[in-house]
C-alpha cells in the first residue's frame, strides 16, 4: 500500500510540473522505474562458470523430456526472447499446456516465478515443467536423474559444477545449474539509457507514449526497471475479464481475495514476446494496450493514445545476451 501511495504522490507531482518544465518533470519520474538494466557477463570464477555452462546444456537437453522431444528451450527460446510466440505451447503427445509461456528472459529478477507465482526462483521454476504431464512429462525426479546418468560426460559435467555433492547428479542441482544460466538472462536497451539521464535515447513519439503511460495509468502496476514482475494485481480490476476459466493465484492459495490475481507480467521486450495474458488470447500488441486500459482503468484510449503507449513499449526491446542466445555445440553423449 505505502508503494502505491508514494507512487500516486509521483506522478501526481510530474504530471502537475509538465506544463512548468516537460524535461524536469520527465527526470523525476524517472526513478520509478529504478536503475538501468545491465548486460550479464559470464562468471570468472571456475565453480560458478561450471554451473553455467551445463545449465546451458541443460536448458537446451531436449532429453529431459519423456519422448526426447521438448526441451526448456523449445517453449523458452533464448533467440525468440525467451518465448515460442505460440498462445499454448506445445508438451508431451501434443497436449497444449493451460496458459501461455512467459518470456525467460529476465525473469531471475521477479517477485516469482510462473503466472501464479508458485515458485520463488528460476532454480525452483526449472524443476516444474520436466515433471508436468502436459509438459515434458518424466515420471519422477528420480527417473531424471537415472536417465541423465545413463548418458556418458553428464557424470563429469555434474561433479564439475557441484564438486561437493554426492551424488553429483540430483534433482536439485539439475534446477540449480539452468537457473545459474537464466540469470545471465538480461536484456538492456535504449531505455535504460533513458534511464541513465541519456534522454535522446528515445524518439519524440516514444517519449510522448511514455507520458501517457504515466498519465493514463499504466504505471500503477508496471513499475521498477523490469515495469512488471514485482507484484500480483487482479485481472479485470474496472471490468471483468472475459475468460474467468483460469482463476489465476486462487487454484494455487484456495484464499477468495485471491481470485483472477496473476502476476505482472514485465513489459521488457513486450513487442517481441506475443500473443499475451496468461490465456494468450491477444496476438496484438496495440489490442493488448487497449483492453488494459480498459478492464483494468476503465478508459478507452484514442487511437493517438493507444500508437504512442505502443510506440513507448516498442522502445522496451532489449538486446539479446550473447553469452546465452547460441545452443550448445554438442550435447554429452552425442
Amino acid at each position: 500500500m505505502k508503494h502505491y501511495f508514494y507512487l500516486l504522490v509521483i506522478v501526481g507531482v510530474w504530471v502537475s510540473s509538465l506544463a512548468v518544465n516537460a524535461d524536469e518533470a520527465l527526470k523525476g519520474l524517472l526513478p520509478v522505474f529504478g536503475k538501468p538494466l545491465k548486460a550479464a557477463k559470464l562468471p570468472k570464477d571456475g565453480l560458478a562458470r561450471a554451473q553455467v555452462e551445463l545449465g546451458r546444456i541443460l536448458y537446451h537437453e531436449k532429453r529431459l523430456s519423456r519422448d526426447n522431444s521438448i526441451s526448456c528451450n523449445s517453449c523458452h527460446d533464448t533467440v525468440g526472447f525467451g518465448v515460442d510466440g505460440e498462445k499454448f505451447s506445445v508438451g508431451f503427445q501434443n497436449h497444449l499446456t493451460g496458459r501461455n509461456s512467459p518470456t525467460s528472459m529476465n525473469a531471475f529478477m521477479h517477485i516469482a516465478q510462473f503466472w501464479d507465482g508458485r515458485a520463488p526462483t528460476v532454480e525452483e521454476q526449472a524443476k516444474g515443467p520436466i515433471l508436468a504431464g502436459g509438459e515434458m512429462a518424466m515420471p519422477s525426479a528420480e527417473a531424471v536423474v537415472q536417465k541423465l546418468g545413463k548418458i556418458d560426460g553428464y557424470e563429469e559435467l555434474f561433479k564439475k559444477a557441484f564438486p561437493k555433492s554426492n551424488p553429483a547428479i540430483t534433482y536439485d542441482n539439475v534446477g540449480k545449474a539452468i537457473g545459474a544460466y537464466e540469470r545471465l538472462f538480461v536484456t538492456p536497451g535504449r531505455f535504460d539509457k533513458l534511464l541513465a539521464g541519456k534522454a535522446e535515447a528515445l524518439k519524440e513519439k516514444e517519449i510522448n507514449g511514455l507520458k501517457k503511460f504515466v498519465t493514463v495509468g499504466c504505471v500503477s502496476c508496471h513499475t521498477g526497471n523490469l515495469l512488471g514482475g514485482n507484484t500480483y494485481q487482479k485481472l479485470g480490476v474496472q471490468k471483468p475479464w472475459p475468460n474467468q476459466k483460469d482463476q489465476g493465484r486462487f487454484d494455487l492459495t484456495k484464499k477468495e481475495a485471491d481470485k483472477m490475481f496473476f502476476k505482472v507480467p514485465s513489459l521488457r521486450n513486450i513487442a517481441k514476446t506475443g500473443p499475451y495474458f496468461h490465456d494468450g488470447s491477444s496476438d496484438k500488441l496495440d489490442d493488448a494496450v487497449m483492453r488494459m486500459a480498459r478492464h483494468q482503468l476503465g478508459k478507452e484510449l484514442s487511437k493517438e493514445d493507444q500508437e504512442d503507449i505502443v510506440a513507448f513499449l516498442k522502445s522496451l526491446t532489449g538486446r539479446l545476451p550473447k553469452v546465452v542466445a547460441a545452443p550448445p555445440k554438442s550435447f554429452p553423449g552425442q
